[in-house]
């Protein structure tokens, strides 16, 4: 079975078709603010889709942006003392989604194109588009004639004559069509613009953000062209996948549709997959609106494996809602997957484990699995019942370790009833790793691991109060809490900034 998709241009469900590598380029983040998890629904979804992808034999390309020029970002200048230009507060934030990008064990993507490093490709396309005649300059700045690109509207399934203005109010009397949109900005950010989305008082000197030069003006991008300009850089004119949160259909991905096929003459991508917003206390989870949790703070309470099964539990086009039921839900079935795979390993590593027991429904429990997941997947990237399918290989997997565990030891009988099948608690385990780890991009430790892990917090936990003795005065106190520790394997070593272990 192929891969089935929603197509937002199409309006409907359609094969998803490629020839040799998938270019899949994804809107990333304004860097204005840590991100929270509205935002990573939309990183966990492309994830789940690039491994998906690659499951099944594609190489991908994958492209993310970072948008570090907005006036946002210079809005909050001088909240911090080290956040003295644009630049700061954007280097500042760009960090932190890449910290939650690394805590939420996403696949890295190809290349994560900044605004402020492709200007001049912005540029080129902005000429572009002028040249041939779907653009015009106007005091310095230049807009989009949206009554030239004869396809506006195709996917948003907007009438022309029924759009609303776009851009800010100072624009209007600059633009020919109200539904026109900047490509070029002369001058910085506007005072009015700045204090708008200011965090703080800004005083009697309001950031005006960075600027470059132009055929036209000393300016700043616009918002939508930055998107053309570093995905057709990076993946070329037309790409297999654009995919982005459901909000961003009209009128940014509307715009870089107009903006891109009118500059190339070729579809800007042949499909379009949008994500559904993530809702808090019954209203889209925003920074604006302040109903969110941040990556960091869920990553600590939660952890990676609940948060990426939480967003398994529901379709990428729907909307989600975070609520206490759903959180619990994802902690449960993470439990679910977490214990039996545990289980697995210590009875398949056990020497009750034996090559020629067989569990003819453990085996084919596991084929089943792996085809109800492949189904699953294919079928618009249900991720809901990939996961309902690992589950119900835990249950195949628990009834067969449970039945081996009730007839006793196998008393060294290769043929006993009582021993576990090696080859088919293999195959599960594989089963696990490959489709929960490498697909849903689960985290699964061995027991093994999870020992080590235990291990070292009770190392550090020692090292505390050791540390606390010393400080105190009490070195003979410390010194037998380092001896103690050295005689069960593990060496300390005092240095400038602390001490430090290794287990020999």
């Amino acid at each position: 079975m192929s891969l089935v998709v929603t197509d937002t241009l199409e309006d409907e469900r359609v094969e998803f078709t490629a020839d040799g590598d998938v270019t899949l380029y994804v809107c990333g983040l304004t860097v204005s603010d840590d991100p929270h998890l509205g935002h990573a629904r939309l990183w966990f979804h492309a994830d789940v889709l690039h491994r998906w992808l690659e499951h099944v034999g594609y190489d991908v390309r994958h492209v993310e942006n970072v948008t570090d020029v907005n006036e946002k970002i210079t809005a909050r200048v001088g909240e911090r003392d080290d956040w003295a230009a644009e630049r700061d507060v954007a280097e500042t934030f760009t960090a932190s989604v890449f910290d939650s990008m690394r805590g939420l064990n996403l696949k890295r993507a190809e290349v994560y194109p900044r605004v402020t490093e492709h200007v001049p490709e912005i540029v080129d396309l902005v000429e572009t588009l002028v040249e041939r005649g779907y653009a015009y300059e106007s005091n310095g700045s230049v807009y989009f004639d949206v009554t030239r690109f004869e396809e506006y509207g195709k996917l948003s399934n907007q009438d022309l004559e029924n759009l609303e203005a776009q851009g800010e109010p100072d624009e209007r009397s600059e633009k020919r069509n109200p539904a026109d949109f900047a490509l070029w900005k002369a001058d910085g950010v506007s005072e009015t613009a700045a204090r708008e989305h200011a965090k703080h008082d800004h005083g009697a000197e309001t950031p005006d953000g960075e600027t470059w030069e132009s055929p036209w003006s000393e300016g700043r991008p616009g918002w939508h062209v930055e998107c053309s300009a570093m995905s057709t850089t990076h993946l070329g004119d037309t790409l297999d996948i654009h995919m982005g949160g459901r909000d961003l259909v009209f009128p940014h991905h509307e715009n870089e549709i107009a903006q891109s096929e009118a500059a190339t003459g070729e579809a800007f991508a042949r499909h379009w997959l949008h994500v559904g917003l993530l809702e808090m206390d019954g209203e889209k989870m925003s920074s604006s609106i302040g109903n969110f949790w941040t990556v960091p703070d869920a990553l600590e309470e939660l952890g990676v494996n609940v948060i990426r099964t939480f967003y398994a539990g529901a379709a990428y086009r729907s909307e989600q809602a975070l609520t206490e039921e759903t959180i619990a839900e994802a902690e449960e079935r993470w439990e679910r997957l977490s214990r039996t795979y545990d289980r697995a390993v210590e009875a398949l590593d056990s020497t009750d484990a034996r090559a020629k027991a067989a569990d003819g429904d453990l085996r084919d429990a596991v084929e089943a699995a792996r085809d109800d997941f492949a189904a699953a997947m294919n079928d618009d990237l249900n991720l809901r019942e990939a996961t309902a399918a690992l589950l119900d290989l835990t249950d195949a997997v628990n009834r067969h370790v449970d039945a081996v565990n009730a007839d006793g030891a196998s008393d060294g009988d290769a043929n006993s009833e009582s021993a576990y099948d090696y080859r088919g608690l293999r195959e599960a385990v594989e089963a696990f790793e490959a489709l929960g780890g490498d697909v849903l991009g689960l985290q699964f430790e061995s027991p093994s691991e999870g020992d080590v892990d235990l291990a070292g917090e009770l190392v550090e936990l020692v090292l505390d109060v050791r540390e606390a003795e010393r400080e105190a005065g009490n070195y003979e106190r410390a010194d037998e809490l380092r001896d103690a520790l050295r005689d069960v394997g593990v060496e300390i070593e005092d240095g400038p900034d602390g001490a430090t272990y290794r287990f020999e």
